[in-house]
């Protein structure tokens, strides 16, 4: 069988039994929203996906104990064209470039997003400057933050320092510090979370506390207590983990305030996405080695939440 960029296996078990009968494009839409339905009735008619090692047809009613394999193939290569987007930048010399990425902005293109990104300014504002380690879709990346979370990103603009800065990032040779709000109060001012993560088995949109899962250590710091059960509070990575801090703190009863994915659905503040910003930014330089840190002011939604948390 030719290589694939996932497999997938989903075991009709008694977990389930409620989708005994149940057409497998409509429970494979519902079990992995990722992926639109129309998109899985084409992988059933190119026979990338099997029920029982067997070929089968979108309309195939799930039966007990029916064990279903899904090959998602490698994504066509998705052209990347500059874009003029205005940057905030915050500093940049010839071998990194920081930007303070605004709420919405994604990182890097995906496919849903092949425009808009900070890929596709960063490649208009540094012309062929970016460093080419991690490919077409992702030129000059090292790290990322959420679509919805704010704050520091650094970007490479050449190979030799994103081997650096790569190397600091798998050794957390870096200074990452986050402010969030997030829901209830705390017995006491400081803790730290150690708890593994992985992707959520049933929901693979979302990340989860797994004892199979990458480590994870988040250390956290009450700022302020704050009016409604809130709390004001700054985050330091010594990992950096998909939604960590996210996932971290809705494991502890405080899920951050507007985060829809790991904590209430409401919008008190009618703000989309996770009250979070990455509001600090330190390592020492991929060349000079000369220790440098940034650090980025709360964006104005962010202060309108916290002046009426605090009347």
């Amino acid at each position: 069988m030719a290589d694939f960029a996932e497999e997938i296996e989903i075991c009709i078990d008694e977990s389930k039994t409620e989708y005994i009968g149940l057409r497998i494009d409509k429970f494979l839409s519902e079990e992995l929203p990722e992926f639109s339905r129309a998109y899985l009735q084409k992988l059933v008619d190119e026979k990338n996906i099997l029920v029982n090692h067997n070929n089968i047809k979108s309309n195939y009613k799930l039966k007990k104990s029916d064990i279903i394999n899904i090959y998602i193939p490698e994504p066509e290569e998705l052209e990347i064209v500059p874009e003029n987007i205005p940057l905030n930048i915050v500093y940049e010399d010839n071998d990194i470039i920081i930007v303070d990425k605004p709420k919405g902005m994604v990182v890097h293109p995906a496919p849903g997003h092949t425009s808009g990104t900070l890929v596709n300014a960063l490649m208009y504002h540094c012309k062929d400057s970016l460093s080419s380690i991690n490919g077409v879709l992702r030129p000059g990346i090292v790290h990322r933050i959420d679509m919805d979370t704010t704050g520091l990103l650094v970007a490479c603009k050449n190979d030799a320092a994103h081997r650096v800065m790569s190397d600091k990032f798998k050794v957390h040779d870096i200074n990452r510090v986050y402010t969030a709000i997030c829901y209830n109060q705390f017995a006491e001012g400081t803790g730290t979370i150690d708890k593994p993560i992985a992707r959520h088995k049933q929901d693979r949109k979302k990340m989860a506390i797994d004892p199979n899962g990458r480590h994870a250590v988040t250390h956290y710091q009450v700022i302020e207590n704050l009016k409604n059960n809130f709390s004001l509070i700054q985050c330091k990575l010594e990992t950096g983990r998909t939604h960590q801090i996210r996932v971290h703190m809705a494991s502890i009863n405080h899920p951050l305030l507007g985060d829809e994915v790991y904590g209430p659905k409401s919008k008190p503040f009618k703000s989309n996405g996770q009250f979070l910003h990455a509001g600090t930014l330190g390592f020492n330089h991929p060349i000079t080695n000369e220790y440098i840190e940034f650090t980025s002011e709360l964006p104005d939604y962010f202060k309108d939440a916290l002046n009426k948390l605090r009347m």
